[in-house]
């Protein structure tokens, strides 16, 4: 399928049929969230590759028992930075350097550029552009989801803090944002899975000037 096909082809499969996406697949979805745009290539983000079926059972309560979350192969949970730290900044601008070959002092400005932007906001202003840069690569999961004809479900009805305590994440510096089931739809069960999409017309979705 070309992109547009696989567009038109995604839903936010509603169930799934429990069957394993292979390796290859989810490996080239995780590489597309990895590779995906984020503001000063900072990533301030951590994403979660969740396997066991018992973990995923656990979870399942905590997201208003929907069923995906148990049918899926493979449950992503995308974590944002509670803060972005100048501890980050320095491993960010390490691995920069190390990645292109330079010397660190070459990334001085750009360095202090991360830190006038980073200190001046509040904790809670941090992690809010830090969600929303994990957000980015969110969409681009969904994308390279559909390229790989995996169904995926974009989720955020879920308890953010009963999800952290479950998985630690307070101790790794993260807060849950958004999760994505990543699966096979069981379109005899999903009263979706045959509806058309609905999408708004495009002359009032775009504005041309």
């Amino acid at each position: 399928m070309n992109l547009i096909q696989s567009l038109k082809w995604r839903y936010a499969s509603k169930r799934m049929n429990g069957q394993k996406v292979p390796s290859e697949k989810i490996n080239t979805i995780l590489e597309a969230i990895r590779l995906a745009p984020s503001s000063m290539g900072l990533q301030p983000y951590t994403i979660l590759v969740i396997e066991d079926e018992e973990l995923k059972k656990k979870i399942q309560p905590i997201a208003y028992n929907q069923p995906q979350i148990a049918e899926c192969s493979h449950l992503l949970v995308f974590a944002a930075w509670d803060d972005i730290t100048p501890e980050h900044i320095d491993t960010y601008i390490s691995h920069t350097a190390s990645v292109r070959n330079m010397p660190e002092e070459k990334l001085a400005d750009f360095k202090a550029t991360l830190l006038n932007t980073t200190e001046k906001n509040s904790k809670e202003q941090n992690f809010n552009w830090a969600a929303r840069q994990a957000y980015i690569a969110f969409g681009t999961g969904l994308i390279a989801a559909a390229a790989e004809e995996v169904d995926a479900t974009p989720m955020e009805g879920f308890d953010s803090q009963a999800l952290d305590e479950l998985l630690h994440l307070k101790e790794k510096g993260l807060r849950s944002v958004t999760m994505m089931p990543l699966g096979y739809r069981d379109a005899e069960k999903d009263w979706l899975a045959s509806l058309p999409k609905v999408r708004r017309e495009k002359d009032k979705l775009f504005l041309v000037k």
